[in-house]
């Protein structure tokens, strides 16, 4: 039986009036990637803020890797590592020299070794002697997500991890995601891009206005969208015309 690395439970979450979480309820199996899905406002970014320990929720409960978010958010952040919708690096080191400084940070043995690596894996070796003050917008996007993978914590967060990539760079991180869930790596995504969901997640959630209106597999999706009819051939709904059809169901009641 697949084991449970995140359960979340009737959680809350207002910021003065305005309730941005209203009771969510998800579970995320070990090396699985799930993705939750929600228009902009949604509260997206709050539930990775809770789920990493940022954010202290106003009720329900979060357990991530068995440790409750809560009560032993310093467990919990040893098991996860969190890429946001901006790269977190430092411009005025170079490539290698910001891998070496979170390498150390994490105490991983041989940092330098673990950072060329890494390099090399998201094609960023040329550029590892450069300040990354001089790498494009995508380089930095790589570098970043690259430094999320060092001491290779057991549950990675990517928010919104391939905004701003070119489609060839998009691809390799969509390559790199798939390899970490094989290895066993639990991977919590959300995203903006419907068919990086489609290509992705073995698990998908809608949330609307603080509320996961409909998740599970993208084949479960389809089957709550009306049924097709049948012309030459019967087109399955893609996740956008779900999406669409679930988010204006909601909006019309």
């Amino acid at each position: 039986m697949q084991s449970i690395s995140i359960q979340v439970a009737d959680l809350q979450k207002s910021y003065k009036k305005l309730n941005v979480l209203q009771g969510v309820n998800f579970t995320v199996e070990q090396g699985s990637i799930f993705a939750l899905l929600g228009s902009n406002g949604a509260g997206k970014t709050t539930i990775i803020k809770i789920l990493s320990t940022l954010l202290k929720q106003d009720g329900g409960t979060a357990i991530v890797n068995g440790f409750d978010v809560a009560s032993q958010p310093d467990h919990v952040r040893q098991s996860l590592s969190l890429t946001g919708q901006f790269a977190a690096v430092d411009e005025l080191l170079t490539g290698q020299e910001n891998l070496i400084m979170i390498a150390r940070l994490r105490h991983v043995k041989q940092p330098r070794q673990v950072a060329d690596e890494l390099l090399t894996r998201f094609g960023l070796a040329d550029a590892a002697t450069r300040r990354v003050s001089t790498y494009s917008g995508g380089m930095r996007r790589r570098l970043d997500l690259a430094m999320s993978l060092v001491g290779t914590p057991p549950i990675l967060f990517l928010d919104e991890p391939t905004t701003g990539l070119d489609p060839e760079a998009r691809i390799e991180v969509w390559k790199v995601v798939k390899e970490l869930a094989d290895g066993g790596r639990t991977v919590f995504l959300t995203t903006q891009y419907l068919d990086e969901a489609e290509q992705l997640a073995d698990c998908i959630a809608i949330l609307h206005e603080g509320k996961i209106l409909a998740s599970g597999t993208l084949v479960e999706l389809q089957k709550l969208f009306p049924a097709a009819s049948v012309e030459y051939v019967e087109k399955q709904p893609t996740l956008e015309e779900i999406f669409l059809a679930i988010i204006g169901n909601k909006e019309e009641q």
